[in-house]
């Protein structure tokens, strides 16, 4: 899950014409899974080495003027968010290079306002993947063990850092943060994914340290969640509304979705019961009670395309017919639930979901899907009736800033199944994003994924196309190994919301 908005720094969001000029990786027949692999490899070299020579050791390269930014607090997030892909890849080059990059980080220093939940999902999720996978099926990448340890040591230091977050009347915590004067931006209300969204690393790095405080501070806010009041924060099992009052935990209303800002909540119930079924089986009761409420509640299926299956989102007796790339998590998220806890009905519903999303790659210029869209018929532009007959929905932001989800559900749908169509469907979106979004030094995003060439482009990589969209892609042509997603209840890791990979308790 991020944030649902496009709410990059205008200096990196500076709209520049497409290039031909630019080299693009060549299309190619299907080749053999190997090969596709190196492909994948190749383009996260290229994007690491342009991020290295330009843009080391701030947050995001700048891949069209090639300058950099520091969205998140200027501690280096591309290699952070790289490292856990790194090592999957098994590129030993540019895993030493990351940790000697962390260790020297001073998490205590910053000018800019700190996100809880961003910090969260990208460094200490980063870090602790690091350290579970290093200290196990990759152990023996890292050239010296030491940097290794200062994994572990560095999230806890990042943790305290972070803590007094939570020191509110409640538990809630604050999501923005001034980590110098521990103060915080004023807020009432903390929304539902980013309260939500921080059990899975703060309870890792307890099971790690042996220090149960991190655990039990993310566990308090969780169960205010868990078990929602007022009555009307719950209009349907398991589905809650989007905001929580800081000072009493209570819902401040309603509005139930999977799309971002409620999104990662959902996705962490079941992912919290894998880590440990034992110690977080509420967590697979409220993710059932959840996805059974949104398969009666939130199921919709356009006028013009009944085929097709989107989630909808609901507000006071009125249903919203409007999407979002961060929502297509939501195939993966039924089909991971549906496959752990063996129920098809799960699993069949995950399918239609994944198949919907497809769509919205599918029927684009581009064949990359836009940031969000829509399919309720009384609101279709003039300009996009045929596109709303044809494909079943309408775009309502057609920008691209490289997210992840799509992909993501392609590779739980080849995963749980084994059919090759979804494979086919992830090298697709990956011959794309490689055509349109590559530059001479990475990867930048497309303000109109159903114009010409992806119409403008913004000049800016986000780090999670190292930790998500490329490590998605790469998996699913990748040998088996402990970290692959598993059918049925075998898994070893669990991917947070950032695709960092760890291990089960």
């Amino acid at each position: 899950m991020h944030l649902p908005s496009l709410s990059l720094p205008l200096t990196a969001l500076s709209l520049i014409t497409p290039s031909l000029a630019y080299p693009r990786f060549k299309s190619t027949q299907p080749d053999p899974t190997e090969s596709r692999a190196e492909a994948v490899k190749e383009a996260f070299v290229h994007a690491w080495d342009g991020y290295k020579r330009y843009a080391y050791p701030h947050d995001e390269l700048h891949p069209i003027s090639n300058g950099f930014g520091d969205t998140r607090n200027g501690w280096g997030a591309s290699a952070v968010d790289a490292l856990s892909t790194a090592i999957i890849m098994r590129n030993a080059t540019i895993v030493n290079q990351i940790l000697d990059h962390i260790a020297q980080i001073d998490y205590s220093k910053t000018k800019d306002q700190v996100s809880l939940f961003e910090t969260t999902i990208r460094y200490l999720g980063g870090m602790l993947s690091g350290y579970d996978l290093l200290n196990g099926p990759a152990a023996g990448l890292a050239e010296d063990p030491v940097k290794v340890e200062q994994l572990l040591a560095q999230s806890e230091k990042l943790a305290d850092v972070l803590k007094f977050a939570f020191d509110t009347p409640s538990g809630v915590p604050h999501n923005n943060i001034n980590i110098t004067s521990q103060g915080n931006d004023g807020a009432q209300t903390n929304g539902l994914a980013v309260t939500g969204t921080l059990v899975l690393e703060w309870t890792r790095l307890s099971d790690l340290t042996g220090d149960p405080k991190y655990a039990q501070l993310s566990q308090k806010a969780e169960n205010y969640l868990l078990n929602p009041k007022p009555k009307g924060g719950e209009p349907f099992p398991g589905l809650v509304g989007s905001y929580i009052s800081i000072a009493t935990g209570e819902f401040t209303d309603g509005h139930v979705s999977w799309d971002g800002g409620d999104d990662s909540y959902y996705e962490y119930l079941i992912k919290m019961y894998i880590y440990d079924p034992k110690k977080y089986s509420v967590y697979k009761d409220r993710w059932v009670a959840a996805a059974e409420s949104a398969m009666k509640h939130l199921a919709s299926h356009p006028s013009t395309r009944p085929d097709l299956t989107f989630l909808s989102s609901y507000n006071n007796g009125e249903s919203s017919l409007n999407s979002q790339h961060l929502t297509c998590f939501d195939g993966g998220s039924f089909l991971l639930g549906g496959t752990v806890l063996d129920r098809d009905d799960f699993i069949d519903f995950g399918l239609a979901l994944v198949n919907g999303c497809h769509e919205t790659y599918n029927q684009t210029l581009t064949g990359i899907g836009p940031e969000s869209f829509g399919w309720d018929p009384k609101s279709v532009p003039s300009d996009q009736k045929e596109l709303y007959e044809r494909a079943g929905f309408y775009i309502t932001s057609g920008a691209y800033i490289l997210r992840p989800e799509v992909i993501e559900s392609f590779y739980y749908a080849w995963r749980v199944t084994g059919e090759e169509t979804y494979r086919e469907w992830v090298w697709a979106a990956f011959e794309a994003i490689n055509k349109y979004c590559r530059t001479s030094s990475g990867f930048a995003g497309l303000t109109n994924v159903n114009a010409a060439n992806g119409g403008g482009r913004f000049d800016n990589q986000e780090s999670f196309l190292f930790a998500e969209v490329l490590k998605y892609v790469y998996l699913t042509f990748a040998p088996d190994d402990e970290w692959q997603v598993q059918r049925g209840g075998g898994n070893k890791f669990v991917y947070n919301t950032e695709a960092h990979p760890i291990q089960v308790a």
